[in-house]
């Protein structure tokens, strides 16, 4: 076993090395995408069966993707959605050469996924899966585009925010955005579908042969994704490299006081001392 373990971390390292993408991540990213999603689109046969309402199906997203940031968020970011993945990377806040391979695994996460739900519930029609424009009424797609991309810009900046900013309580993040993603479900459901993700729209699409709007559920949710990644990084969020100097100018003003404090007690000290002669 120990031999096991030290060619793993060898290998690992020598993946790192060469420039290549570490299988962990590939692997969790896969696996998270492959678990928010079978659960997530999963309540909606659950739901379509009537054992559950919106709010079950809202809840379910909320869980589902709370928990996948604790399982996978210190390996991999936890990522599950390419918007949010290419919003990162334009910002600087991810590599550009590892977007190939989350997007791909986010996406293939969610075809997997699809393709699951479709054979276990072969009973009911597929394409419930689908995100499309709900109701009698459905919404145009103006409406549909402007909607998607405002709930992706919450919850990519409730993302950024609760679990990437320095100064904030990283031990609730999870939950912060958990909890976002089931207001934005309750809310959007039954409007849009929604999908706040690239990967959510065409996985079913895939699955099912249809890709009626594709269009939408991918340029709306990059759209709020880079504005609020975009925000965060540039205005909000301070620079990594300004946090280090205010770091190291705070150590010196402490160095600087801690001085002068001595200086104050050793000054008081030799006051007590000639008062005591005299």
């Amino acid at each position: 076993m120990a031999n096991y373990v030290k060619f793993s971390c060898n290998f690992n390292q020598e993946i790192k090395e060469n420039g290549f993408f570490p299988i962990q991540k590939v692997v969790t990213v896969l696996l998270g995408t492959f678990s928010v999603m079978f659960i997530g689109i999963g309540s909606l046969f659950v739901e379509k069966k009537g054992e559950i309402t919106l709010t079950g199906v809202s809840l379910a997203w909320g869980a589902i993707v709370t928990v996948n940031i604790y399982m996978f968020g210190h390996i991999s970011g936890a990522h599950i959605n390419p918007a949010c993945t290419f919003a990162l990377a334009l910002v600087g806040q991810l590599p550009w050469k590892q977007v190939p391979v989350y997007v791909l695994s986010e996406v293939l996460g969610t075809l997997f996924a699809s393709l699951l739900l479709k054979w276990l519930f072969s009973d009911i029609n597929a394409e419930l899966m689908l995100t499309l424009p709900m109701g009698p009424n459905p919404a145009s797609n103006l409406k549909v585009i402007v909607l998607e991309a405002l709930i992706t810009f919450f919850y990519t900046i409730a993302s950024c925010c609760c679990r990437i900013d320095p100064r904030a309580t990283k031990d609730l993040g999870g939950v912060a955005v958990g909890a976002v993603v089931f207001v934005i479900a309750l809310i959007a459901g039954r409007v849009t579908g929604a999908s706040m993700n690239p990967a959510r729209s065409i996985g079913p699409a895939i699955a099912t042969n249809n890709y009626t709007k594709l269009w939408i559920y991918v340029i709306s949710p990059l759209i709020g994704a880079i504005a609020a990644a975009s925000l965060c990084f540039l205005y909000l969020i301070p620079n990594k490299n300004i946090i280090k100097n205010k770091q190291a100018t705070n150590h010196v003003n402490q160095i600087y006081s801690d001085d002068i404090e001595h200086e104050n007690a050793d000054a008081a000290h030799r006051q007590e001392k000639s008062m005591e002669i005299m």
